[in-house]
């Protein structure tokens, strides 16, 4: 474990000095992690040796996915909801689900895993991340609609599943184990959690008495975001749960809060992010890559070209969406962060499959991140109507348009 940090510290210098690289081509950041992780884990090097039951293993995963639904909840306040709500609705309200049961049959049929478990893989495998897809989503040929669907999408879905996943993790833990009522309980203190806290520290500082200085505004949602965590630890309260409705709620009822804390939270998100994918290569061995076999692997090339591209294509039936636009949302459905801190508390919690289900989501985020994270440019191009041609295409599509026009053509 003492070689974590110095690890971490490497590959994150290695990731700035290229950052400008990957920005450009089809490198990724995320990956450069996910491998770096693999190659000093214990399955290859063993320089970086880490065990699932490692308390860092879960005490990062927790403060991770924390920071993630945080800093992912102010990017979709109920403004923003509301101004574009029917596309990212339907791909919340049909794409969310239908991704997770087509999941679910494939792991079933494919892998013979019971019911409950392979909803659980679904549910798992249902969100999307939005770092995959930032050359498309930050890309202004794109039409701004797909950008606005992707964009909210993947902000809201990881919250959404959150609950799915807690539901089916305590039905494969055993009836003994399953308390539905303990477990609403701890879901609705999340909520209330998330929702009163930042309300009550915003409200309290604009009264005349408070009013925080510009060096100490960034602090600000920090601040609301570690007493969430704090009250949500202390009361068991449901810390993701509650970290997502609090970034909702600063986003709200705090424009000004949001603005100032933008930069420098989702850095924040973004260290804790990079930190548990390197500790989730680690924990991937080639050993764990060949133990799924072949029916895991098929599953997991299903799982991202037929669960998510069938999702969208039924979702978005009768809608304006245009061809291309619902090819490129079918095809960025990519597995990230939020699937790799369930897969990691699905192994911590000691159910009798989570062996099985923790290796088929590493084998189908590992895929996911090596193919979406190395086509987003190459999507982004296919917008871009403005990009060089070939000096032949050009003269072919002037003269296509001279005819459009009446002109004779030279």
């Amino acid at each position: 474990m003492s070689a974590l940090l110095p690890a971490f510290a490497g590959v994150l210098l290695l990731a700035v000095l290229l950052s400008s690289l990957a920005n450009r081509t089809i490198l990724s950041t995320a990956a450069l992690f996910l491998v770096a992780g693999f190659l000093l884990g214990d399955g290859v090097l063993g320089v970086m040796p880490i065990a699932p039951d490692d308390e860092i293993v879960g005490t990062l995963a927790e403060l991770a996915l924390f920071a993630v639904l945080f800093t992912d909840g102010m990017r979709v306040g109920w403004a923003e909801l509301r101004e574009a709500w029917k596309l990212p609705g339907r791909a919340l309200g049909w794409g969310l689900p239908l991704t997770l049961l087509v999941t679910a049959v494939g792991a079933h049929y494919l892998v013979g895993l019971g019911w409950i478990e392979s909803l659980l893989i679904g549910a798992i495998l249902s969100p999307t991340d939005p770092v995959f897809a930032a050359a498309l989503v930050g890309n202004e040929k794109v039409p701004p609609r797909l950008r606005r669907l992707l964009n909210v999408e993947s902000g809201v879905n990881d919250g959404l599943a959150l609950p799915f996943v807690m539901v089916f993790l305590a039905v494969a833990a055993g009836s003994d184990n399953l308390h539905l009522g303990e477990l609403g309980l701890e879901l609705g203190v999340g909520v209330l959690i998330g929702v009163a806290v930042p309300w009550l520290a915003i409200r309290l500082e604009r009264t005349r008495w408070f009013s925080a200085s510009t060096a100490y505004e960034p602090l600000n949602a920090l601040a609301i975001g570690l007493l969430v965590l704090a009250l949500g630890k202390a009361t068991h309260g449901n810390l993701f749960l509650a970290a997502f409705c609090a970034g909702i709620t600063v986003a709200t009822f705090g424009e000004r809060q949001r603005e100032s804390f933008e930069h420098f939270g989702e850095l924040i998100a973004e260290l804790f992010k990079l930190a548990a994918l390197l500790v989730f290569g680690a924990l991937i061995s080639p050993a764990l890559l060949g133990s799924v076999g072949w029916a895991g692997w098929v599953f997991a090339i299903l799982a991202l070209i037929v669960a998510r591209p069938v999702a969208i294509w039924v979702s978005f039936l009768g809608s304006r969406l245009g061809v291309r636009e619902q090819a490129a949302a079918a095809w960025f459905g990519p597995k990230g962060f939020a699937s790799v801190v369930y897969g990691l508390i699905v192994l911590a919690s000691g159910i009798a499959a989570a062996q099985q289900v923790f290796q088929l989501v590493a084998v189908t985020i590992v895929a996911s991140i090596l193919l979406h994270s190395s086509t987003d440019i190459l999507v982004a191009r296919w917008f871009d109507d403005e990009r060089e041609v070939p000096a032949w295409y050009g003269r072919l599509r002037g003269r296509v348009r001279g005819r459009d026009d009446g002109e004779k053509p030279t």
